[in-house]
């Protein structure tokens, strides 16, 4: 697993965005590159932006029990996975825009670092540890960009 904490691994990240193009065309499943990149966009929306409703409690202990070591751990996602309804991007969205955001929040994240990580709160799944939060952010990344073969 990748650490996106380290910035050399941060720019191996960068360097498959960038191989990215409008004209993409994804292996498996539904979404046009636009929307992949809006799609992993939301994961970081969810620590830096206030935009997306937090669940109530009975849904966030179901997603404790039920989702989150599957999202957490170190095993890659299969294809075709299920998505929480908030992940799910219908609308076509600007290749440059998601992609400079993308960048940005990884970026971002690497600067912050683990220690800004280390216990921080999910929306969904409570306080995570630093690791626990790379996982969820790596191997994100990397099914979708392997989804996009790059």
């Amino acid at each position: 697993m990748k650490n996106i904490f380290l910035k050399e691994n941060v720019f191996e990240y960068i360097d498959r965005i960038n191989e990215l193009s409008p004209d993409s065309k994804a292996l498996w499943g539904k979404m046009s590159v636009n929307q992949m990149l809006a799609h992993c966009n939301v994961s970081y929306e969810m620590v830096y932006e206030d935009i997306h409703k937090k669940p109530n409690n009975f849904v966030k202990i179901v997603l404790r029990l039920f989702v989150k070591n599957k999202v957490v751990n170190e095993k890659p996602y299969s294809k075709n996975n299920p998505t929480a309804p908030q992940f799910i991007v219908k609308d076509e969205r600007n290749f440059e825009i998601e992609k400079n955001r993308l960048i940005n929040y990884i970026i971002k994240t690497q600067e912050l670092g683990e220690d800004t990580f280390e216990g921080k709160i999910s929306h969904s799944f409570g306080k995570l540890s630093s690791k626990e939060w790379n996982n969820m952010f790596a191997k994100h990344l990397d099914h979708h960009l392997t989804q996009f073969a790059v």
